[in-house]
């Protein structure tokens, strides 16, 4: 008997005039047997979000008294409040204002030049009103709906920066697990390198022009164009595509909009068992995070 996945679920609606009304539903769980969650999913008005916390390898220093679910937290919290402070500001001003804000919260015991120091992957949409606004940053991509055609934002830079490494791990021939420990440490001294630089990849972590190399786009909400729904995840559910090949974005989003994004998580812990063989990460199992955004048409 598989065990229930652990949830946390919530449905808002919000309407501007006679602009179209967004219904929100989201679901987020560790893996089995960790009571932790490094994601983190939210909503503040008009704005929605997924955070991806980085998982720290064991044995890997990041010179910082706080962990990823810490850091979470406080990134959420500040992007609420830089969104009730300016809720006309862009989805870029604010994350870079959340992302100096949480700088400060950590206080003088962490040394956050360390290139450890804990981050996580952004996915933002805000409803406008006539329109949506969308930021995406690292690894947790946007699913969208617009105008009856499925699309993905995603933001790609981890996983060129991060392929030749994958690659010297598992090159690495059958022998003593010392071998292995130690490319799997060289692979991520060298990845921790690339984060937040030129040619590399970026973050949410202590830098705030890290913001500025978001993927940002306006798409109508209105129109034939405009957006009927959405889809924000975290790398452990966007794997049902980009890893176990068992959906396309659009039967992602389908089954989201009919079982649930609960059942989407289920999907996921199956697919983890039944194939770990195509999981491309050091660990067996993931946190799983979605929220799902569905617009109605407005009233004529």
């Amino acid at each position: 008997m598989r065990p229930p996945t652990t949830s946390v679920a919530a449905e808002a609606t919000r309407v501007v005039g006679a602009a179209r009304t967004m219904r929100v539903s989201s679901a987020s769980a560790p893996p089995p047997g960790r009571p932790g969650n490094e994601d983190l999913v939210f909503r503040f008005g008009p704005l929605v979000g997924v955070l991806d916390g980085a998982t720290v390898p064991e044995g890997f220093d990041t010179g910082c008294v706080h962990d990823p679910a810490w850091y979470v937290r406080h990134l959420a919290a500040r992007l609420g409040l830089a969104e009730a402070v300016r809720p006309a500001a862009t989805l870029t001003s604010n994350l870079a204002a959340a992302i100096l804000a949480v700088r400060g919260d950590h206080g003088d015991a962490c040394d956050l030049d360390h290139p450890g120091t804990p981050s996580s992957t952004v996915c933002l949409l805000r409803d406008g009103g006539d329109h949506v606004d969308y930021l995406v940053l690292c690894d947790s991509p946007l699913v969208l709906d617009a105008g009856g055609r499925v699309s993905v934002v995603t933001d790609d830079r981890l996983d060129a920066a991060t392929a030749e490494l994958r690659a010297m791990v598992a090159a690495v021939p059958a022998g003593p697990a010392a071998d292995r420990v130690a490319r799997f440490r060289q692979a991520v001294g060298v990845q921790r390198a690339r984060m937040n630089r030129t040619h590399g990849y970026w973050v949410a972590a202590a830098d705030p022009d890290a913001a500025f190399h978001a993927v940002t786009g306006t798409l109508p909400l209105r129109g034939p164009g405009a957006v009927r729904r959405a889809a924000l995840l975290s790398d452990g559910v966007s794997a049902l595509v980009e890893q176990f090949d068992l959906l396309g974005w659009a039967g992602l989003l389908d089954a989201a909009c009919a079982e649930g994004p609960g059942a989407l998580i289920d999907r996921v812990r199956a697919a983890e068992r039944d194939h770990p063989d195509r999981l491309r990460r050091h660990k067996s199992a993931d946190d799983a995070s979605v929220v799902l955004c569905e617009f109605d048409a407005p009233a004529p």
